[in-house]
């Protein structure tokens, strides 16, 4: 195969990757929102949804909305991106993990009611503060997490609780309680993480 027909061969795979993605997202919105969404040319212009009443709080509650919507992505795979960004950022790996499986069960395209897009769950103004392009893309999703969680921790001198409803809720909230906010949600996020450490 030559250059030239081995750059072709890459760019057609690539524009079937994208449309999957993009049809995932589609998909995605319409379980949330019950109503069919309209195709667009942009990658990531997402038609917006109502907020809906979700079956669970606290657990990634889009995976009991839309199960099927994709996969979650393969352990040996994601543990190596998890590895990667905690060696990286000196962040516990489990901790990375453990707020994997809160925010999105694995799942890379998922995608919540908020905004909130990928692995770990980056709200547009997260990925453009840490420089991320592609907030399906694992690797990128997966280093901004961590990175944010980072922050968080150093920002609450290592105390957990605080940096996870933090991750959750936002600092202001989490700095006006001086602790977890009593918000039903941000408290089952924070116990059920924190009940997975212990675990370990």
């Amino acid at each position: 195969m030559t250059p030239a027909q081995a750059a072709a061969a890459a760019q057609t795979a690539m524009a079937a990757s994208i449309a999957k993605q993009k049809e995932s997202i589609r998909a995605q919105a319409a379980a949330v929102s019950h109503k069919p969404t309209p195709d667009s040319a942009a990658f990531f212009t997402a038609p917006w949804v109502e907020a809906v009443p979700l079956p669970t709080a606290g657990a990634f509650a889009m995976a009991a909305t839309s199960a099927a919507i994709c996969d979650p992505m393969p352990a040996m795979d994601l543990d190596k991106l998890v590895t990667e960004s905690a060696q990286r950022e000196s962040v516990r790996a489990d901790l990375i993990r453990a707020v994997i499986g809160e925010e999105s069960a694995g799942r890379p395209c998922a995608v919540s009611v908020k905004g909130a897009q990928g692995l770990m769950q980056l709200m547009p103004s997260t990925a453009d503060q840490f420089g991320v392009k592609d907030p399906f893309d694992p690797k990128q999703n997966v280093d901004a997490g961590t990175k944010l969680l980072k922050q968080l921790l150093d920002k609450y001198g290592g105390d957990l609780a605080k940096t996870l409803s933090a991750y959750n809720a936002g600092s202001v909230r989490v700095d006006v309680a001086d602790g977890v906010p009593p918000i039903a949600e941000t408290e089952n996020y924070v116990a059920d993480i924190l009940s997975k450490l212990s675990a370990q």
